[in-house]
This record gives structure tokens, sequence and C-alpha cells, in this order.
């Protein structure tokens, strides 16, 4: 689905937060973090758009698709105080 390394896209200062969020990988495939998806749409908190994923993921099976040909689970490291990191659960959706 995904492979290789990530990296942002660019976009002009005038596009949609979703195209400021879009990210291309090294083979050219955009794609989007759930984490700041989650953001963008306004969740506080992102155990709640966890829901709204596994929900998309239904929708994507029943409307014949596969799921890993759109959503793709990792584990990513995020900074928290004093430079520390912490491993979190993030989907990475396409189209």
């Amino acid at each position: 689905m995904m492979n290789g390394d990530i990296e942002r896209s660019s976009a002009a200062g005038h596009a949609s937060p979703f195209e400021r969020i879009r990210r291309v990988n090294a083979a050219g495939n955009e794609h989007w973090s759930s984490r700041e998806f989650a953001q963008v749409l306004g969740y506080a908190d992102y155990r709640n758009f966890e829901q709204v994923i596994d929900r998309a993921k239904v929708a994507c099976f029943n409307s014949g698709q596969r799921i890993e040909d759109h959503f793709g689970d990792i584990t990513e490291m995020i900074q928290i105080g004093k430079g520390s990191q912490r491993p979190v659960k993030t989907t990475f959706m396409s189209l």
C-alpha cells in the first residue's frame, strides 16, 4: 500500500486543510494521517476518531474494496515533553 519514506507534499497557502495535510510517499502515492485528519475535523480526543476509522473500514469492505488498499495501520513516534517520544497508533488513509 504505502511503502517507503514519507514526505509531506508542498501545498500552496490557499489549499484546503485536507490538501495541506496530504502526504506523498517515495512512490508518489498520496495518503493522509488519521491523527492529522482528526485534528482538521475538530476531534479533541483521537480515541473518538478511531471509531470513525473503524466504520470507514467497514464501509470500504462493504463497497467491495480491499481495506488494505486504503488503510494502513502503523505505529508512529510522537514528541512528548522535554524531547521524549512515545509510540502511538496511526492509520494512513488513501483514496
